[in-house]
């Protein structure tokens, strides 16, 4: 199972971008999706996240970020608007799937990261 995040860049202030993130393997079901990001010399924080039971979404970014997911295509999204420096970061995706084994019928349930994202936003 791989996680493929795309969609930073730089931005201005007031700005928006939108982040994608899609799964892909043997994937059985996805339960959780969601967004973290890490600051120079800070430790990664939770963005948003979403599953069946609803969605969370860190203070800093209520109001300004929308996390959303495409169950069909295993991806999730996080639009980003009325961007600010402080939201300068790279971003990362996670998930905990279920995926298939080599052993028929059987399978197996893990976390996993994409590789990260940049999000620069500087005038």
């Amino acid at each position: 199972v791989q996680l493929q995040a795309s969609g930073g860049g730089l931005v201005q202030p007031g700005g928006s971008l939108r982040l994608s993130c899609a799964a892909s393997g043997d994937i059985f079901s996805i339960d959780y999706m969601g967004w973290y990001r890490q600051a120079p010399g800070k430790q990664r924080e939770l963005v948003a996240g979403i599953n069946s039971g609803g969605i969370n979404y860190a203070d800093s970014v209520k109001g300004r970020f929308t996390i959303s997911r495409d169950n069909a295509e295993n991806t999730v999204y996080l639009q980003m608007n009325s961007l600010k420096p402080e939201d300068t970061a790279v971003y990362y995706c996670n998930a905990d799937v279920t995926y298939r084994t080599i052993v028929p019928g059987f399978t197996k349930r893990n976390t996993f990261w994409g590789q990260g994202t940049q999000v620069t936003v500087s005038s």
